[in-house]
């Protein structure tokens, strides 16, 4: 096998299903192996997945998506690794394409590349970002880069369509070195959901690789996937995600501003929001709720889960 493709499933329904489908020519041409974990789904969705090239691994409960896709990773062996959302699908010669381009001698310093992603629309998703500085999450907190794009991490001013370096893309499609992600140690599972990929091509840079955007092919990708289930938590996740990722790479005292950021402005601009819009002000307070909580456990006893 040439690529492990991990593929995390927390109730994704008929997507799951649509994921693995796309990677049926590469599984019967013996490119690929699928490794699906279940993390203990309950709407069926786990059901009759496995086939030849298809293995399932079920948790039994939701262990996060960073250890989840640590799970899934043990159980290859392959040289390359590709983390694909079952919300995501690949397109015929996707993964030729970027198999040939990685085994390139010339990339041998390239770590981590991705593809275009197609959205339902047919545009392209702005899916590349900016490794995060405390300046750019505090504008992101907020809410000024929905005002100047170009000040927060998202790439959503540059239209991602040419071929181009970049410090991070995002893990709905995300091939990397098994290698070097073997040397890393995987992801950071601190990181129950969200900025797990992204705390990866962090740690992808420091050790001097790059990080390709591909645009010759492209993916499906859904986008927001299973996470609009739970739309509280999402946000809990996320913010929580932030100040974990702050203070781990830009230090304590720049992540206690972060923090202060989070927790002080933030909510307060959330809900107001919110309200405008007549919609999720409910949501965004029980997200904050769990944030607050989990902030006491967190400088209580040090615990991060």
């Amino acid at each position: 096998m040439d690529i492990d493709v991990v593929i995390v499933n927390w109730n994704s329904g008929t997507q799951i299903r649509d994921c693995i489908d796309s990677l049926q020519a590469s599984i019967a041409k013996g490119q690929v192996q699928v490794i699906v974990v279940d993390n203990g789904s309950t709407d069926g969705s786990d059901l009759d997945l496995e086939q030849e090239g298809v293995s399932v691994l079920r948790t039994g409960a939701n262990l996060g998506f960073a250890r989840a896709c640590n799970l899934g990773a043990a159980q290859g062996r392959s040289p390359f690794v590709l983390f694909l959302n079952p919300d995501a699908a690949v397109y015929p010669d996707t993964l030729d394409y970027v198999l040939s381009f990685m085994c390139d001698s010339r990339n041998a310093s390239v770590g981590v590349c991705g593809v275009q992603l197609e959205e339902e629309s047919g545009h392209i998703a702005r899916s590349c970002t900016r490794l995060p500085t405390t300046g750019s999450f505090l504008v992101h907190a907020l809410g000024l880069d929905r005002f100047v794009p170009r000040l927060g991490f998202f790439m959503a001013e540059w239209a991602h369509d040419t071929d181009r370096s970049v410090d991070h893309v995002i893990g709905a499609f995300y091939l990397i070195r098994r290698e070097l992600f073997d040397k890393l140690a995987g992801f950071d599972e601190r990181f129950f959901v969200y900025l797990e990929d992204l705390d990866l091509s962090k740690r992808v840079k420091d050790e001097g690789y790059s990080i390709e955007f591909l645009t010759k092919v492209k993916a499906f990708h859904k986008g927001g996937g299973t996470s609009d289930q739970v739309k509280a938590r999402r946000l809990f996740y996320s913010l929580r995600s932030r100040i974990l990722y702050a203070y781990k790479h830009l230090g304590r005292a720049f992540g206690t501003l972060v923090l202060l950021a989070t927790i002080l402005p933030e909510p307060f601009l959330r809900v107001v929001l919110a309200m405008f819009k007549r919609k999720g002000a409910g949501e965004t307070l029980q997200a904050y709720r769990l944030l607050f909580s989990w902030l006491c456990e967190w400088f209580t006893t040090g615990k991060t889960r």
